[in-house]
């Protein structure tokens, strides 16, 4: 069967500051993001099943990511005290690797025109 690739899309909300921007930058300052998260998946399409994976199974393992990041305050979340958009799509791959072994993907946007993609490299 031919590879594909899927993903999935996620939203949260959530508050950070970054703590390591130049003095007077606007992100040193408390505020807030509605995330996208996009996570995608390669792999060989089944033969039985006509699909790589079911969409609900990428849902249940990404339920305890957005659990523990939705309407939280980053900096405080182990691995995040410097939460950057492109932190944020490591930290994530890092959790999710290990459910999802055909991740191939996370792409963080922070803003409508902004955001990170990162493959696992």
């Amino acid at each position: 069967m031919p590879a594909i690739d899927i993903f999935k899309v996620f939203t949260l909300e959530a508050a950070h500051r970054l703590p390591n921007v130049p003095e007077g930058h606007k992100c040193a300052r408390l505020h807030g993001h509605s995330f996208r998260v996009e996570v995608h998946l390669s792999g060989a399409i089944g033969e039985h099943s006509g699909w790589l994976m079911d969409y609900a199974d990428v849902k249940k393992a990404f339920q305890p990511i957005h659990d523990r990041l939705d309407h939280h305050y980053l900096n405080d979340i182990d691995g995040l005290d410097n939460p950057t958009s492109e932190r944020l799509a490591v930290w994530i791959w890092e959790q999710l690797k290990p459910a999802l072994p055909l991740l191939s993907e996370i792409v963080v946007h922070e803003t409508c025109t902004a955001g990170s993609r990162y493959r696992g490299e």
